[in-house]
């Protein structure tokens, strides 16, 4: 395919291709406009070797499909896929996401700050989590794949060498080893059918990446490392970054567990435990900035201070003290009333009880 200056083709009579914006060992990524819907579109194009084995190309076809049902926001969507017969190339036709790959900030920037590594990686394991659902496995999960657009969406990419889960027999072992040999994992490493299992693992050496500023495994051919990822325990990233909490390690270094079983089960369960994990820190992070429970120091206002009502005083009794005559005068007829009383009852019993 023609990367140069000259005029470049139009594929399938629809995709106009513009310019090259990314290129990996399978094939190029244009920058192309669809000139049926009149939009930018990215195109990637598959490499000649690859575009012409018929029986990759029937596979592609069948994993394409299946990608161009994803829907979600951390993925990105696949519009259509196709061969085209003027030039022999395969090619899938996906949105085009304005930003930046994931490995080049990496490349800048070294290890990230933990909290803006953990929300990068949560929508990672949010949109593989998806496909999980939808029973498809990326198969090389690796920070090239992951498109982080100006306002930190982070989509992933390259969905189109998914396997279907259902095409995979328990007992299927594999020739070609699909996946980059610094993310893949031990079982992939060893020839064995991946499961959504191997993406958590992947996705664990992407976070070790972005954590630490390096993979946790390094050799100079893909053999050697394909036996660091079956034998050898990863270092320890604190040891590299001490600023990462002992918890956040503890959730590392599951992802990283040779064993699939020991690991998160889906890349959805790996999204909720870092969630979980994030709100946490959160939390703690939020009490440790809460003032202390003191009083409030007084605050020294320029307005004058409110009035002070003077405080009531009860009248003078003397000032308010009237005789009550006719209270005096019922008191004195009762008064006489009972004193009178005293000798009619002394004359009645006398009466009755006379003297001898």
């Amino acid at each position: 395919m023609n990367t140069g200056t000259e005029m470049l083709p139009t594929l399938g009579g629809r995709y106009r291709l513009l310019r090259v914006i990314g290129s990996g060992g399978m094939a190029l990524v244009y920058l192309a406009h669809d000139l049926t819907l009149d939009r930018r579109v990215a195109v990637k194009v598959l490499r000649e070797p690859f575009s012409r084995e018929p029986g990759f190309r029937e596979r592609f076809q069948n994993e394409a499909r299946a990608a161009a049902n994803l829907t979600h926001p951390n993925i990105v969507t696949v519009y259509d896929f196709g061969y085209d017969d003027n030039t022999a190339f395969l090619y899938l036709v996906m949105e085009y996401i304005p930003g930046t790959d994931l490995k080049s900030i990496l490349k800048e920037r070294g290890a990230l700050p933990v909290e803006e590594a953990v929300r990068l990686l949560i929508q990672a394991a949010r949109g593989i989590g998806y496909a999980h659902r939808m029973g498809l496995i990326h198969c090389d999960v690796k920070p090239h794949n992951m498109l982080v657009t100006p306002d930190q969406t982070l989509k992933v990419t390259d969905l189109g060498i998914a396997r279907a889960m259902a095409s995979i027999q328990p007992d299927e072992s594999q020739d070609v080893v699909w996946g980059s040999p610094l993310y893949f994992s031990p079982e992939q490493a060893a020839g064995r059918p991946p499961t959504p299992a191997s993406d958590v693992y992947s996705l664990g050496v992407v976070l070790y990446e972005m954590l630490t500023g390096q993979p946790p495994f390094y050799a100079g051919d893909a053999v050697e490392l394909a036996r660091l990822h079956r034998e050898v325990p990863p270092r320890s990233p604190r040891t590299l970054n001490p600023s990462i909490p002992p918890s956040l390690e503890s959730i590392l270094l599951k992802l990283l567990e040779k064993e699939p079983a020991r690991r998160y089960r889906t890349a959805q369960q790996l999204a909720l435990v870092l969630e979980d994990w994030l709100q946490k820190t959160q939390s703690l992070d939020n009490e440790a900035t809460q003032p202390p429970p003191y009083p409030q120091p007084w605050v020294v206002s320029s307005s004058p201070p409110p009035p002070v009502e003077a405080p009531s005083v009860a009248p003078n009794a003397e000032d308010n003290l009237e005789v009550d005559w006719i209270t005096i005068l019922l008191g004195l007829l009762a008064v006489i009333a009972v004193g009178g009383l005293i000798p009619f009852w002394l004359w009645i019993w006398l009466t009755f009880n006379p003297p001898r």
